[in-house]
């Protein structure tokens, strides 16, 4: 009997002290930012002060696209129901924003599915475009002539292998952290907005969006914004915004929304990131056409996506033409 109480009272201490090692491995793997597979997770290595978030708040007033101008919303509805997409919009495979810019301190918006996460292919590169402007000016990252070079090709050839190059410089923490500064809300949990869970290459996921469960998602709401930001040059700041304009000029894929318009006559500018997988068409850009600056962005899960936003961009660029038109103003709420 004593022999059995003894055992038993070692095999408690025993495991006692199996506990309390286990303790200080998982504390120290969260210190460390290391996941239950013994990797680096990001996500865990940073966190915005009350003090950041304060001083990005004060120091940079944002006009969100939060309020739905009426008469361009009916337009909207009516330019769907045109092209026969009220059906892809009710089953929540197509989101669009629209945001008439041509007075950047009132901008006239309009949505349809504008904050649903979907997926969007290459088009949350503009997250890592924005995230390695910031670190040039933190001084995180080096201002090379190659890390622009890298850049370049990811916006304008939408080159994956390096678009993979710049998130591995940037850091996924990085980019989500940039995303969810208050000055830019690209990204807000419960929300959703640009995300980058992966690299563009056969790497293994690191996080996928919680919302959806994508690995490079977007809300067409974001996507708007980042170019109404641009456009406000406060995307960083007025410089870095001229420098990142200059990125997403001259694009070098000639299909979507640069395709459609091609199809218009007079001058035109556009500055614009698109995504291409399987069934997932998307495309967003900033254009300045008939005198008139407006920013679209547009998300498809269709075979018929290049046609759809071929087809879209032509139908928006006439619907804002019309709301310039006299008698068309400001009309305010959803």
């Amino acid at each position: 009997m004593a022999m059995h109480n003894f055992i038993l009272i070692k095999s408690i201490r025993r495991s006692a002290w199996i506990a309390v090692a286990y303790f200080f491995i998982t504390l120290g793997n969260v210190v460390l930012g290391q996941n239950k597979d013994g990797l680096v997770d990001e996500d865990t290595t940073f966190t915005l002060s009350v003090s950041e978030e304060s001083a990005l708040t004060i120091s940079h007033a944002v006009t969100d696209l939060a309020v739905y101008d009426k008469t361009l919303q009916a337009s909207l509805k009516a330019l769907l129901k045109e092209q026969r997409l009220l059906t892809m919009c009710r089953q929540e495979r197509l989101a669009i924003s629209v945001a008439d810019i041509c007075d950047l301190d009132n901008p006239r918006y309009a949505g349809v599915n504008d904050h649903e996460m979907m997926y969007a292919a290459s088009l949350p590169k503009i997250a890592v475009l924005l995230t390695a402007f910031e670190m040039f000016e933190q001084g995180k990252l080096p201002k090379t002539q190659q890390n622009i070079d890298i850049l370049t090709a990811m916006i304008r050839h939408s080159s994956n292998a390096d678009a993979s190059r710049a998130i591995a410089k940037c850091g996924f923490a990085n980019i989500l952290k940039t995303m969810r500064y208050p000055r830019y809300k690209l990204y807000e949990p419960g929300v959703g907005g640009l995300w980058i869970g992966k690299a563009f290459s056969k790497a293994r996921v690191w996080r996928r969006d919680p919302l959806k469960n994508t690995v490079h998602g977007a809300t067409s709401n974001a996507a708007a914004r980042f170019y109404f930001l641009l456009e406000r040059g406060e995307l960083v700041g007025p410089q870095a915004s001229k420098e990142m304009k200059a990125i997403l000029g001259n694009p070098a894929l000639n299909h979507k929304f640069v395709k459609g318009m091609h199809t218009l006559p007079g001058p035109m500018k556009i500055y614009r990131k698109s995504g291409t997988w399987s069934i997932y068409q998307s495309d967003s850009a900033l254009i300045k056409h008939n005198g008139h600056t407006f920013v679209v962005a547009a998300l498809a899960e269709s075979s018929r996506g290049e046609s759809i936003l071929q087809n879209l961009i032509v139908g928006i660029d006439r619907m804002i033409d019309k709301l310039h038109e006299p008698g068309m103003g400001h009309t305010n709420g959803k």
